[in-house]
């Protein structure tokens, strides 16, 4: 079997949105959990109520500085990833929302 290599069109990867981390959460986290918790029970350990994770985890609600704190502990992996999650979706948002007066600012050089 051999190996191939792929190029990235970086251009289309540009154009394609970040998840959102509390979807992330919501995918990759919580069906571990799930195995012996409910979404009370995560929602208790995490100190929020089922509706605020909800929302987080159907990525209405961004990720907050507590949330990302609560999210790092529960999970052990520091909440600097989360809120990094979230900065880049809020970032992909923001450019898209912005984009013809970001092309009217000029860059000082």
């Amino acid at each position: 079997m051999s190996s191939r290599e792929y190029e990235v069109d970086r251009a289309k990867l540009a154009k394609r949105p970040p998840i959102h981390p509390g979807v992330i959460f919501a995918e990759e986290v919580m069906p571990e959990l799930r195995k012996n918790r409910t979404i009370a029970d995560v929602a208790a350990l995490l100190g929020v109520s089922r509706a605020t994770l909800h929302r987080v985890m159907a990525g209405d609600i961004a990720i907050s500085v507590d949330m990302a704190l609560r999210l790092g502990k529960l999970c052990g992996n520091g909440p600097e990833l989360w809120l990094s999650l979230q900065a880049s979706y809020d970032t992909f948002i923001a450019t898209r929302r912005l984009g013809k007066v970001l092309e009217r600012i000029p860059t000082i050089r």
